[in-house]
């Protein structure tokens, strides 16, 4: 098989799976002391991210065969020479700070780019159990342990995913909103985008999670004016416009995938409900 349809729940759940087994495995390294490295941009990388990365790549190119995979990892000596209309866009762990740091918010992302539009996402936070996904452009959300011994059953694994609840983003509200913001990057220009918001609490979360909160309505608005990369987004954009919000750039252009004139790399972005 080589198609991917991301309205088969057959192909969805496929994807769930490696995204389990992936944050599966990065519970075994959340309860180690585990050796980091650092990138030639300064950021970490565990064993984690790259045998997590390697747990999805397989999984994909085993049933989806013909589809261009670009991940982190395997990015990091450089990027394809030619970027495909449809390319699944992966992050498998997503908040290593977090995760070094012992931290539950950090989460294992796969997402799928159809002519730049992020059209399907999967984003598992293992240590709170929460797997979130797209399937035919809508948002379903369900609880699943890492340890938990349904990942591996695909039968059983296929009907618990058949019963998840659909989420949706929350309506606007007339008492304040509630913004979701990493620990560490409220910068200086959020800062004075917030004045102009009536904000009623902020939230602070770590990863992709930021907007899987606004996905199932337990926030409103996510600013990010600082750096990310297009595989810590894609998977939750995705979930996120399928809950019914949208992520856009602070210039009010839809964010975009596959922009390897950039590197992959995101402008600032406001993701709201």
């Amino acid at each position: 098989m080589s198609e991917f349809d991301p309205s088969n729940p057959d192909h969805i759940y496929f994807l769930c799976s490696l995204a389990l087994k992936a944050g599966k495995n990065a519970m075994v390294y959340f309860h180690q002391d585990i050796e980091v490295e650092t990138k030639d941009n300064d950021s970490p990388v565990t064993i984690a991210d790259r045998e997590g990365e390697e747990i999805i790549i397989q999984g994909i190119e085993s049933r989806f065969s013909k589809i261009q995979i670009i991940g982190e990892e395997s990015s990091e000596n450089g990027l394809p020479d030619t970027i495909e209309d449809k390319f699944f866009l992966l992050d498998p762990l997503d908040g290593t700070k977090e995760f070094i740091n012992k931290r539950t918010d950090f989460t294992v992302n796969i997402g799928f780019i159809d002519k730049t539009a992020p059209i399907c996402g999967i984003v598992y936070a293992p240590a709170l159990s929460r797997l979130f996904f797209t399937l035919d452009g809508k948002a379903f959300e369900t609880d699943i342990a890492p340890d938990d011994p349904i990942i591996n059953q695909e039968t059983a694994l296929h009907t618990k995913l058949s019963a998840a609840k659909q989420i949706q983003v929350r309506p606007k509200s007339d008492d304040g909103l509630v913004v979701v913001a990493s620990r560490s990057h409220l910068s200086p220009e959020t800062e004075t985008f917030l004045k102009e918001l009536t904000v009623k609490e902020i939230v602070s979360a770590g990863s992709s999670l930021k907007f899987c909160l606004l996905a199932t309505g337990e926030a409103d608005i996510y600013p990010r004016h600082g750096r990310t990369m297009e595989w810590d987004t894609a998977a939750a954009h995705a979930l996120l416009c399928a809950a019914g919000g949208v992520v856009h750039d602070i210039d009010g252009t839809i964010l975009g995938y596959g922009k390897r004139e950039r590197g992959l790399d995101n402008p600032y972005f406001i993701a709201s409900t």
